[in-house]
């Protein structure tokens, strides 16, 4: 998505399937665009989305199909907020005010709503309408699962912070929360 390093020449080394945008088009659309090829070209139970910074450690992906293997969730999101020394106090406060917040609206507990290390079963997919192109796109994707009544779940994640600025802008990204709110909460079809 944009990236000027060399992500792409070492993932397509590696075999990898890389969808390559040359400019930054947002996160929530390199997401669709890579579930949407995937859903065409494949036959998948479920996909595992892990951010691109490094924060996340792949020794916790086998959580995640393991969980997906013993109970019927559907989306399973990691949850950083067991472990938070490390965590930079704005985000943590602000994951915690947004988890809260969409464990209501999605009357489900989420722990961590804002996590981008997450399974999504092919048919949440398959089911939900994503809209988002940017950040807002981790809540879109629970918002939307909750409203076709999909349960979400939840396993602890090691977080790796190493002094990174965040992209996401607080004024413009809580606006577009607002107005995703408004616009996909779970009662409203």
């Amino acid at each position: 998505d944009g990236s000027k390093d060399n992500t792409e020449k070492a993932a397509s080394s590696s075999g990898a399937i890389v969808i390559r945008h040359i400019k930054n088009v947002g996160k929530g659309a390199s997401l669709k665009e890579g579930f949407d090829f995937v859903l065409k070209t494949t036959d998948f139970e479920a996909i595992i989305v892990m951010d691109g910074d490094g924060q996340h450690d792949p020794r916790d992906l086998k959580k995640f199909i393991s969980r997906a293997g013993e109970n019927g969730d559907d989306v399973i999101v990691g949850n950083r907020m067991e472990s938070t020394k490390n965590m930079p106090f704005v985000r943590k406060v602000t994951n915690r005010f947004m988890s809260r917040l969409l464990s209501k609206i999605c009357r489900q507990n989420i722990p961590d709503t804002q996590c981008g290390f997450k399974l999504i079963k092919r048919a949440v997919l398959e089911k939900i309408e994503l809209d988002s192109n940017n950040y807002d796109f981790d809540s879109e994707i629970l918002l939307l699962a909750s409203r076709e009544h999909f349960r979400i779940g939840s396993v602890p994640v090691k977080t790796i912070y190493r002094g990174e600025i965040s992209k996401i802008n607080p004024i413009i990204d809580t606006f577009r929360f607002i107005g995703l709110l408004l616009k996909k909460r779970p009662d409203k079809k």
